[in-house]
């Protein structure tokens, strides 16, 4: 197993049906207990411990996790509100380097991604079937329809949740 990919890279549906929008829905809904429950009991020591070598630690991946998904709902709204916006991408590896990403509380952003999922489950259950065709524009990546946006991001919360289970399982932790 690559420990870089755990659960697999993304592949982008071809096709989502309204069952697969709603797997991935739930899926993100429960992302934050998910995430919790991964980090739970973890030590400072073991909070600061990369999930694989020249990889982020795991203190790293929860405020990662909060940050991108913080981008992903507002991705979501703009989409939702404008026609076709342009979004600001942002630059994932030096956030992940900030001081507060390296040693702030891991508390922080566990209820911060617990309250973000809450309103983006909120938004996600209120998309129209016309909405989710919606699209924004990566500078980098081009046009994103929601529907495939909400696929990506159900699988970004198992890929890193799974960074912390795998590492947990690998360390005996």
């Amino acid at each position: 197993m690559d420990p870089r990919y755990p659960v697999g890279t993304f592949s982008m549906p071809t096709t989502i049906t309204p069952a697969l929008r709603q797997t991935a829905m739930e899926e993100i809904a429960v992302t934050p207990a998910k995430i919790r429950a991964a980090t739970a009991g973890l030590s400072d020591s073991q909070l600061d411990t990369p999930y694989r070598e020249g990889g982020w630690t795991v203190r790293q991946v929860v405020h990662h996790v909060a940050d991108s998904h913080m981008n992903a709902y507002v991705r979501f709204k703009l989409a939702l509100t404008e026609d076709e916006p342009t979004i600001r991408p942002y630059m994932e590896k030096p956030w992940a380097e900030l001081p507060e990403a390296k040693s702030g509380p891991v508390e922080l952003s566990l209820g911060l991604l617990e309250s973000l999922h809450k309103r983006w489950i909120l938004t996600l259950r209120n998309i129209k079937p016309s909405e989710w065709k919606r699209t924004f524009r990566h500078p980098e990546i081009g046009v994103l329809n929601l529907e495939k946006t909400l696929a990506l991001y159900s699988w970004h919360g198992r890929h890193h949740v799974a960074h912390v289970t795998s590492l947990r399982e690998r360390m005996g932790w």
